[in-house]
């Protein structure tokens, strides 16, 4: 298990604000701009990651370092993979911890935005450290509760934390009785070579989705239901 905890960040604050939609000269951006100096200080993006083998491989099931995971999307992204990669990334369980102006009932929401961003340094982040330590080359990624709900079930981000173990000590990330992790700005998954793409995305029907990346593939995701 690997542990990184110093990962560099910046925002790109006219981006931020455009998602946000706040006008650059209104009070919301005066706002907005103590927000992020104030993250600038709290912020400790952080992320988790391990080598680990594939086991075994048997109907819809893949054992990995003696882990079962059951996923028929998973399953086929790993057949001819030997090594893979679990990880988590987040924005930093420090950010939880600010105090927010009081009555300031967007900042919240704007809190989340910022987050976010963190959250996506760190994964980027992550995503090089890989590659430069271990020439990964071209890989996907499959995360628990992903895509539609059936693709990987979030239920097993249980084993996925069991896998990579101390998550919660390690970098401050932990799981609700839902499966959720807190903070919410935070992701999960098992990142492998691959000579293909893979998103979730191309396996979720939902047609409204801010977060899409890549357009729904019947095809993959007929492939997966048997039908």
């Amino acid at each position: 298990m690997q542990i990184i905890s110093e990962i560099p960040f910046e925002f790109d604050e006219p981006a931020l604000m455009a998602r946000a939609r706040i006008e650059p000269d209104s009070d919301d951006a005066t706002l907005f701009r103590q927000l992020l100096e104030m993250a600038r200080s709290a912020g400790r993006p952080k992320a988790m990651f391990a080598e680990m083998f594939v086991d075994e491989r048997r109907g819809d099931d893949v054992m990995i370092s003696g882990v079962r995971f059951t996923s028929r999307m998973l399953r086929a992204n790993l057949d001819k993979v030997e090594r893979v990669f679990p990880y988590v990334a987040t924005c930093g369980h420090e950010m939880d911890d600010v105090q927010l102006p009081p009555g300031e009932f967007l900042a919240e929401f704007w809190w989340d935005i910022i987050k976010a961003s963190m959250l996506g340094s760190a994964n980027e982040f992550l995503s090089r450290e890989l590659e430069r330590r271990y020439l990964l080359g071209k890989t996907s990624s499959m995360n628990p509760g992903a895509g539609d709900a059936d693709v990987w079930p979030i239920e097993q981000q249980r084993e996925l934390f069991a896998l990579l173990g101390g998550v919660t000590d390690g970098i401050g990330v932990r799981l609700t009785d839902s499966f959720l992790m807190m903070p919410n700005k935070s992701v999960s998954g098992i990142r492998f070579p691959a000579e293909k793409d893979f998103r979730a995305c191309q396996v979720c029907r939902r047609e409204k989705c801010e977060g899409r990346s890549a357009p729904f593939d019947e095809d993959m995701w007929k492939s997966i239901h048997g039908t």
